[in-house]
């Protein structure tokens, strides 16, 4: 069967094929590993709660008894029906373990492996895509365009509309975590419930993380020369759990989004082009107006060396964590000491 994949993962788990024996599912978001897991897990059993039916194992004990996996697979259900083995990988390589079940004939038993992150040289990665009784299937973190069909899918699901504001903050808002925007999307729902249509501002009320906002103040107050208004939010974000390393590298993203923006105007290319594909490169689009004057205001040379400068103090912040929060925060003000026109 070979690789799965992202974009073809949810059709193929919703009817996942009888010919394969094994699945693998990996990838960086861990929410939708999850929801996929449980997906195959419930079309291979008829109650994954039965522990007749479902066996869970240890990947890291596969490691050390390589052979208890086909003993799995080859047990014969005492009340008859199927069967399924879950696999929770860990750190040690059991590919050893899923050779010989990947050798056998379609039966009625499936190994469903939860992973994380594999490079395509993973042992276990690739015996699964070379074989044509597995199946290796991605999980990663949902594109604007998946994540849009997820919004309408789940506003619809509860009798509600979905306007065009609210839509586009949602995109900006979530999508790392298929678990994490499920979760949102329902209390976002919920709290619609009744009035036929979710809202800007009722995105801004459930789902607008507060401590999202201060950094966001932060770092344009950063590329705007506002120095107060960086010592507001800059104490505000690590007051609410902030990391040091987070602020930075949010920084030096909106520093990189700006250089590819003044860049292009320098190319020649029109002004509003310019600024809608940077608020689409992944700026919330309620900050345009703020995106818009920061490329006025900065050079790329300038950019440049802003960029360098915070590329620096994420190193600092990793390597002397202690001191992180006043490595940021004087980051930041050096981006504003030296922002033109203050």
């Amino acid at each position: 069967m070979s690789a799965v994949k992202n974009h073809e993962a949810d059709r193929f788990v919703a009817a996942p094929p009888r010919s394969i024996g094994v699945f693998l599912v990996f990838g960086t978001d861990a929410g939708l590993i999850s929801e996929r897991v449980q997906k195959l897990t419930a079309a291979a059993v008829a109650d994954p709660k039965d522990p007749f039916q479902l066996v869970r194992v240890d990947g890291d004990e596969l490691a050390g008894d390589p052979g208890r996996l086909i003993d799995e697979v080859a047990t014969v259900p005492l009340f008859g029906g199927r069967r399924a083995v879950l696999v929770e990988a860990g750190t040690k390589n059991f590919a050893a373990a899923v050779e010989p079940v990947l050798a056998l004939p379609a039966r009625d038993c499936s190994v469903i492996i939860e992973a994380g992150a594999l490079k395509r040289d993973a042992p276990l990665r690739k015996l699964v895509e070379r074989s044509r009784q597995g199946a290796a299937i991605e999980c990663f973190p949902d594109e604007m365009r998946d994540l849009a069909r997820l919004i309408d899918a789940e506003a619809g699901a509860a009798g509600l509309t979905v306007a065009a504001a609210a839509r586009e903050a949602l995109v900006h808002l979530l999508g790392a975590d298929r678990l994490t925007t499920r979760g949102e999307l329902a209390k976002l729902t919920l709290y619609a419930h009744g009035t036929g249509r979710i809202t800007l501002d009722d995105v801004e009320t459930i789902v607008a993380d507060a401590s999202a906002v201060a950094l966001d103040a932060a770092i344009d107050g950063a590329y705007l020369g506002n120095v107060a208004t960086i010592e507001a939010t800059v104490a505000r974000v690590f007051a609410e759990g902030g990391d040091p390393d987070v602020l930075v590298g949010a920084a030096l993203r909106h520093g990189l989004a700006l250089h590819r923006a003044r860049l292009d105007l320098d190319g020649g290319r029109p002004g509003g082009e310019v600024i809608d594909s940077g608020v689409r490169f992944g700026l919330y689009f309620k900050r345009r107006q703020a995106f818009e004057s920061q490329v006025q205001r900065w050079s790329a040379a300038k950019l440049a060396r802003a960029i360098d400068a915070l590329a620096d103090a994420i190193a600092k912040c990793r390597l002397e964590p202690r001191l992180g929060e006043a490595i940021a925060a004087r980051a930041l003000w050096a981006v504003a000491l030296a922002t033109p026109h203050r």
